[in-house]
């Protein structure tokens, strides 16, 4: 179990991206560890903070 969450390593790949929703759904923001099986998160782009209010 790691003690620090928010540590990363050399080995981790974190992207980000918006999948194009269809007629009866969203788009999403997806943020993923691709180097890790399930290591992913969702949520509604819409509902997405903008990169200025990460600073």
């Amino acid at each position: 179990m790691a003690t620090n969450p928010h540590a990363t390593t050399n080995t981790d790949t974190i992207v980000g991206s918006i999948d194009a929703g269809d007629a009866s759904h969203c788009d999403e923001y997806v943020i993923a560890d691709i180097s890790a099986d399930g290591a992913w998160l969702s949520m509604q782009a819409e509902a997405a903070p903008t990169l200025t209010a990460w600073r």
